[in-house]
């Protein structure tokens, strides 16, 4: 690169009469280089540095800052969208350009409970949102189980938390593990405790009964204990962290069908940092010690009321008005 200095230089020796070869000669440059610049009568141009290399994430990061608007933070979700985008990059990179831009959670340390095979499961219900249900927007909760040794994880969406809800995804999610633990830790739901002290803890009857009629044993966490089923509360984080992270249709429907590919693709193939298994491996061993599910028929969960017949002929149940024949008024 030619400096300005020298550049005058050459114009000063050509004026004072040298010819093109002899700058060229005293100088050490190129006499095509002295004839440019005498040619030009401009001073030289500085070359910029060389352009840096654009970043492999430069094309996907306008999609990516979308979609930390929209609050999706995990990095491994963020990662598969744009891999199906053709993304060609590391995870490492990914992670270092969302970092800044979002919170990191504190981190509170618990002590860790560990059962053996088959021995307890831990349960919560998770508010997730409202979603389209027969073309209407309805609060829709998530109904979730965890297998305490293998961490082995069932989710399920309804739009309630009633009594027969419960125990049907219950039956569900026994039929997912395909086996019943001997225990299930639970909080202080009234579906499941109506009274919790430190004399007595008192379950609801046809709840008690329901769990009885498949030989588990019921427990209450302690009031105001999360940490005692620390197991469900991951588990509830890690479903609004990572599912609810991806792109979903806005219907139940369409939430039960994608969580079961989650489930059986994500949540339970993913390893987990305590056991450092993935939930499908460990619950190969758990499976052996589960009781046995599909020996006798499904528990009734039909809901009986009584509703006295007004004089026009209606009744009324959840706040509704339902007609019936005249001859019960």
């Amino acid at each position: 690169m030619l400096k300005i200095g020298e550049f005058f230089m050459i114009r000063e020796l050509f004026q004072k009469g040298w010819t093109k070869t002899a700058i060229a000669e005293a100088t050490g440059f190129d006499r095509k280089t002295v004839s440019k610049y005498l040619k030009d009568n401009q001073l030289p141009k500085r070359k910029g540095s060389k352009q840096k290399k654009e970043s492999k994430l430069a094309p996907y990061k306008p999609y990516i800052l979308g979609r930390l608007k929209e609050g999706t933070t995990n990095c491994v979700v963020l990662l598969e969208e744009i891999q199906a985008m053709g993304y060609e990059g590391q995870l490492t990179i990914l992670r270092d350009f969302v970092r800044p831009l979002r919170q990191q959670p504190k981190k509170q340390a618990t002590l860790r409970f560990e059962t053996p095979p088959g021995k307890q499961a831990q349960m919560d219900w998770a508010y997730v949102g409202k979603y389209l249900v027969n073309d209407v927007l309805q609060d829709v909760y998530g109904f979730i189980m965890i297998l305490g040794y293998s961490r082995m994880k069932y989710v399920e969406f309804t739009t309630n938390m009633n009594l027969e809800t419960l125990m049907k995804c219950h039956m569900n999610a026994f039929s997912y593990f395909n086996g019943i633990p001997d225990q299930i830790l639970y909080d202080n739901m009234k579906t499941v405790v109506i009274k919790h002290s430190p004399m007595e803890v008192r379950f609801n009857r046809k709840f008690e009964d329901f769990l009885a009629y498949y030989g588990i044993v019921p427990k209450a966490c302690r009031p105001r204990r999360p940490q005692t089923k620390g197991k469900v509360e991951r588990t509830v984080k890690y479903l609004k962290d990572n599912f609810f992270q991806r792109k979903h249709e806005p219907t139940l429907n369409a939430l039960n069908e994608d969580i079961k590919e989650w489930l059986n693709q994500v949540a339970n193939k993913k390893e987990n940092q305590t056991t450092n298994e993935a939930p499908f491996k460990r619950f190969e061993q758990e499976q052996k010690f589960l009781k046995v599910w599909g020996e006798k028929p499904l528990f009734p969960t039909s809901h009986w009321e009584h509703r006295e017949v007004s004089r026009d002929c209606f009744i009324s149940y959840g706040g509704k008005q339902y007609s019936v024949p005249y001859r019960y008024v």
